[in-house]
């Protein structure tokens, strides 16, 4: 429900911006930011073109590729994928293998990057406290939803217990459910999705309650360009914004199916100043792509014919 109402809500902004002939950004009181830095998830190619989450020297060869491209922030989740039996204590062999993951990151990139370390709410308490203790090594940017977001308070104890920034925010929705994050200090960087959490002014409510706090906002992207879009309109105007979530360079498929594709360069998204959220969809390449396939994992960069 929250994901339509916001698809709505984002729609509206967009159609008053294109009346009015201003950026949405314009209208929620102005840009503070010329261009925003951005990340991207790992997508490790192998030789063959596919793609390979578990090899940690491929995970690392992939991040000094795109540090070379201009990112200066990568992210990655090694630590296994969540179960319907979360929150789990991780197995010795998901710690290890996430160190492997991040030792071999944080030496092929050096200190030209953040790395942003990736889970899913999957751990308990204590397994995210010590999945805690072996990542500090590393001085990754943050920890990202170590525990289940439906109890902040629990979550809190692992942000009490770490000097690693907790990010989390991507499930989360309204600024009554963000509320609780800060409340109970349980995150330090916010993610909300603008797809979900009920668009871009809610957006706007999470991103200035965060500033209360003194907590940075960093936008969550699964939703594609669209969402994409809106989240770079609310970012602009956040004196709290720290990182925005790209997929890759918005490239490819990403870039074929906007008008007038995302402009990123050096690390970084410059702003748009067109109308509305500052894109369009070509609705003939969308509908000449339809997902027929049974992958929930879309490669961002492909045409899903």
């Amino acid at each position: 429900l929250m994901g339509v109402m916001s698809g709505l809500e984002i729609a509206l902004w967009d159609i008053i911006g294109k009346a009015v002939d201003k950026p949405v950004h314009a209208l929620l009181g102005g840009k503070l930011h010329e261009r925003l830095r951005s990340y991207t998830y790992l997508y490790p190619e192998k030789a063959d073109g596919g793609i390979d989450y578990t090899d940690p020297m491929l995970a690392a060869e992939t991040a000094a590729t795109y540090v070379k491209q201009g990112f200066t922030a990568v992210k990655f989740d090694p630590a296994g994928a969540y179960t319907t039996l979360d929150p789990h204590q991780p197995a010795l062999e998901d710690i290890s293998r996430s160190e492997a993951f991040l030792k071999a990151i944080r030496e092929a990139v050096g200190d030209s990057a953040d790395l942003l370390f990736g889970t899913h709410g999957q751990f308990s308490v204590s397994g995210a406290k010590r999945m805690a203790r072996m990542m500090e090594t590393y001085d990754p940017l943050w920890f990202e939803e170590p525990t289940p977001p439906e109890r902040p308070e629990l979550m809190a104890e692992v942000a009490a217990a770490t000097r690693i920034p907790i990010a989390s925010g991507e499930r989360l929705t309204t600024k009554y459910e963000f509320a609780q994050l800060l409340q109970h200090r349980a995150a330090d960087i916010l993610q909300p999705n603008l797809g979900r959490c009920g668009g871009i002014l809610e957006g706007k409510k999470i991103a200035s309650m965060a500033e209360a706090w003194h907590a940075q906002i960093a936008p969550h992207l699964y939703c594609g360009p669209v969402v994409a879009a809106a989240n770079i309109q609310l970012a602009a105007t956040c004196p709290n914004f720290l990182i925005l979530e790209s997929i890759r360079r918005f490239d490819g498929f990403m870039a074929e199916l906007l008008e007038t594709p995302i402009h990123w360069q050096d690390g970084f998204i410059e702003v748009p100043e067109s109308p509305g959220i500052g894109v369009a969809i070509r609705e003939d390449i969308a509908r000449a792509h339809p997902w027929q396939g049974d992958d929930l994992h879309i490669m961002p960069t492909e045409a899903t014919a």
